[in-house]
C-alpha cells in the first residue's frame, strides 16, 4: 500500500492511501487549490486516483478542502455526527458511516480497499479513526486527533503494517509553554484532547511487533513539540522491546 502524507499539522491534514487499483483520502484539510497542488506534487491525479474521501472529524484543519469532492465528483464519508459540522459538499456525494450494534460498518471502495472506522476521543461530534485494508491483506491505520488510545482502539489498530498516528505534544513543553491554563487542560484532556509523545509511544509499544512496520508520527504541535522529542519517545519505547529503528521498523516524523 502506498502512503502519501499530503499535509499534517494544525494548518491542515490529508493523507492519500493507494492500493493497486484504488485510492482514497483521509481528510482534506487544505484549501482546494493548495490541495490540488500538493496532490500533483505527489503524482496523484485527483480525477482518477481518489475514489473516496473519509473524514475523521469536522474541524477546519481536516475538512476545509472538501469542495475538491464537488469538482471531481468524489463521494465523501463521515459519521452522522460530523456531518452536522460539514457544509459545501453536494448532497449526492454525502455518505454516512453507519453503525450496527455500536460498531461502524465496513466500507468497500473500488475492487480492493476495505475501510473500517472506529471511535476516537476528541472535542468533536462523532470523531473516528480508520483502518484501511488492501486486497493483499496490508493494513494502514490512521489516528489523528484523540486524547487517548483505549483498548477498543488498540484492538482495531493491531496487526497493521502502517501506523499513521498523531504525536501532538511533549508534556513538559506544553505545561511550561505559552498557552493559558484552559488550553493546556483541553489539549491534555483524555476525552477531547490530543496525544502526547508518551501516549503515542506507549500505544506503539503494544502494537509494533518488529515486522518491518512503517510508523508515521503526525500532527506535531509547532509550539509544544519537536520532531526530535517525538522520535526519541517512540524509539526508546520500542527499544525496551528490543526493537531497533530501520532494522525492525521504520519511523518517520512528518
Amino acid at each position: 500500500m502506498r502512503v502519501s502524507i499530503i499535509a499534517t499539522g494544525s494548518d491542515g491534514n490529508c493523507i492519500h492511501l493507494q492500493s493497486e487499483t484504488t485510492g482514497i483520502l483521509i481528510d482534506a484539510g487544505k484549501w482546494k487549490r493548495d490541495l490540488e497542488k500538493r496532490l500533483l506534487a505527489n503524482n496523484i491525479n485527483a480525477a482518477t486516483d481518489i475514489q473516496g474521501i473519509f473524514v475523521t472529524h469536522a474541524h477546519g484543519d481536516h475538512i476545509k478542502g472538501l469542495t475538491l469532492a464537488n469538482k471531481y465528483r468524489i463521494p465523501v464519508w463521515a459519521t452522522d455526527g460530523e456531518w452536522k459540522g460539514i457544509s459545501g459538499v453536494d448532497e449526492e456525494l454525502r455518505r454516512v458511516l453507519e453503525t450496527t450494534w455500536s460498531k461502524y460498518e465496513r466500507i468497500e471502495i473500488g475492487d480492493d480497499l476495505h475501510v473500517y472506522p472506529f471511535k476516537v476521543h476528541h472535542d468533536a461530534y462523532e470523531p473516528v479513526g480508520y483502518v484501511v485494508e488492501d486486497g493483499w491483506g496490508n493494513n494502514a491505520c490512521v489516528v489523528f486527533d484523540t486524547g487517548q488510545i483505549d483498548d477498543e482502539m488498540l484492538e482495531m489498530m493491531e496487526g497493521s503494517n502502517v501506523y499513521i498516528v498523531e504525536a501532538n505534544h511533549d508534556v513538559e513543553m506544553l505545561q511550561n509553554g505559552p498557552y493559558d491554563d484552559y488550553l493546556k487542560d483541553r489539549i491534555s484532556d483524555p476525552h477531547r484532547g490530543h496525544l502526547s509523545n508518551d501516549q503515542t509511544a506507549a500505544a506503539l509499544q503494544k502494537l509494533v511487533k518488529g515486522r518491518g512496520e512503517r510508523i508515521y508520527l503526525t500532527h506535531l504541535s509547532s509550539n509544544n513539540n519537536t520532531p526530535e522529542l517525538a522520535s526519541h519517545a517512540v524509539r526508546m519505547a520500542l527499544f525496551e522491546k528490543g526493537l531497533i529503528n530501520k532494522r525492525d521498523y521504520f519511523l518517520e516524523v512528518v
